[in-house]
């Protein structure tokens, strides 16, 4: 059924029609209950949920509700696993192992970006099916940016074709990982190796999807995280793969969104990147 509805009488999920009306839908939610408050926030619209840097806005919590109403219109008997949704009740979250689709929704990733006016946050939404990424959307608002992906069939930012390439033959390789605000002392020691070798530079991430469309379009190397919230990685995850990218976790397989992912994992360009980075993360696990 979930097929079907994105590749619909042509076969080709492109021409189909779906993925544009999914677009749309991002697109609304994000004109409608996020740019109007951006940069326009009062202190009573911004809550701590766990602490002083895990944030969520009227604009986070709006735009979720939208999106939730408007993608299960578009597929009847769908179901929507949101951040919001979850941390109101972490059972949502099952639906990822259930038989219905599921649309993921990070309704603005970045939320910390968001509140402080900075333009790199985006809206994140993934198709899945029994625990398997069929299509995802990476949107960015304030940018004006716009990354669809679909299981084998490639993926295309703004409507262009997207590859991630491979790094320069013994480049130093620029690697995005947890940011140290929202990471444990364990977390941290997993993550040291990269930030000593000689053939990494790495940095904080922001915004964990625009990242992921980074690492897609060869202007990040590769991407290190130490969390497996599936609306943060979903997305990314996808549109990484269909750009010509790979993932792998901790003990070398890919990385499950249904949860139980050895972590820390590693999103990368290519293969090669992604194995040496792979190996510098399991070096400091032994």
């Amino acid at each position: 059924m979930t097929e079907e509805f994105l590749s619909g009488t042509t076969g080709n999920p492109w021409e189909s029609g779906t993925l544009a009306l999914v677009e749309e839908a991002v697109r609304k939610a994000a004109a409608a209950e996020i740019m109007p408050r951006f940069r326009q926030l009062a202190a009573h619209e911004i809550v701590e949920k766990n602490g002083p840097h895990d944030l969520v806005t009227v604009a986070d919590r709006s735009a979720e509700e939208h999106l939730t109403a408007s993608l299960t219109a578009l597929l009847p008997g769908s179901v929507v696993v949101g951040e919001e949704a979850v941390h109101a009740d972490p059972s949502v979250y099952g639906a990822l192992r259930g038989d219905a689709p599921v649309w993921i929704v990070d309704p603005v990733d970045g939320t910390r970006q968001f509140v402080h006016g900075d333009p790199g946050f985006c809206t994140l939404v993934a198709l899945a099916r029994h625990g398997e990424l069929l299509a995802s959307w990476t949107y960015a608002p304030a940018l004006d940016e716009m990354a669809i992906a679909v299981r084998g069939h490639g993926a295309r930012l703004d409507g262009v074709p997207v590859r991630a390439g491979s790094p320069a033959p013994g480049a130093v390789l620029e690697v995005a990982m947890s940011h140290p605000d929202f990471t444990s002392d364990g977390e941290k020691q997993a993550l040291r190796p990269l930030q000593h070798a000689d053939r990494v530079h790495a940095r904080p991430c922001g915004s964990a999807g625009l990242e992921y469309l980074d690492v897609a379009r060869g202007a990040l190397d590769a991407v290190a995280f130490s969390w497996e919230n599936a609306w943060d990685h979903a997305a990314g995850l996808l549109l990484v793969s269909e750009a010509g990218g790979t993932d792998l976790t901790l003990t070398g397989e890919r990385f499950r969104i249904t949860g139980g992912s050895a972590l820390p994992f590693t999103a990368a360009r290519d293969a090669a990147t992604a194995a040496y980075v792979h190996g510098l993360l399991a070096g400091a696990s032994r």
